[in-house]
């Protein structure tokens, strides 16, 4: 198997080379507005990545037909602050002598592209909408047949309820008490047992309750 043979995309090589010379300037004029060591090359990452992040989301917006304008918005920060780098250093500016808006925009990049990369981030992706698709309606229920209702039969009278029998009287402890001293004192004078008329005229009470005491006393 022959290999093709690798050739040189001149735009990726001009690409590279547009990268580096803007990255260079950036580095140079953070430089020179105070931001030394680290720093100075931290800001040419930072302005080259959100434009790239505004970019794709520009694209992801424009492709699913929404709005746009705060990718663009973002994108032109990013964008201004790399040609202006490039501009400034060409020897239009001092870089001996950087003034002091200059100093306060290089200081202030950071928390303005945080700001701008967190927005670009954290917004919903178009399409990455979670949608909800309504349940299906369960199936109906099988019909049941109804099974016709019995013919009636013949009418059955209603049997009266027979009455309760009626209950005896209960009499108090205490005039069972009494009623045995009368019985005892008709004893000893009669020397027979008391019936239930006498006891009732004793005591005063219905027949059927001195019947009932009566029975007590035997």
């Amino acid at each position: 198997m022959t290999r093709r043979p690798v050739r040189p995309d001149a735009v990726l090589v001009q690409a590279v080379i547009a990268g580096a010379l803007s990255f260079a300037h950036l580095h140079d004029l953070a430089e020179a507005a105070g931001q030394t060591g680290w720093k100075a090359w931290a800001y040419p990452v930072s302005v080259d990545l959100l434009l790239v992040a505004a970019w794709h989301r520009l694209r992801a917006l424009r492709d699913s037909g929404q709005s746009a304008r705060s990718a663009w918005s973002w994108f032109a920060v990013a964008l201004a602050a790399s040609l202006g780098a490039n501009v400034a250093t060409a020897g239009l500016l001092d870089l001996g002598d950087v003034p002091d808006w200059l100093r306060i925009l290089v200081a202030g990049w950071p928390a303005l592209a945080f700001l701008g990369g967190t927005l670009l981030v954290h917004r919903p992706t178009p399409g990455s909408e979670v949608t909800t698709e309504p349940e299906p309606a369960p199936d109906p229920l099988p019909e049941v047949e109804r099974e016709p209702d019995p013919e009636p039969g013949p009418e059955v009278p209603a049997v009266p309820a027979l009455p309760a029998p009626p209950t005896s009287p209960t009499a108090p402890p205490a005039l069972v008490t009494h009623a045995r001293k009368i019985a005892a004192d008709h004893r000893a004078r009669t020397g027979s047992e008391i019936d239930a008329e006498t006891l009732r005229s004793r005591l005063g009470v219905p027949y059927p309750l001195a019947e009932a005491i009566a029975a007590q006393l035997a």
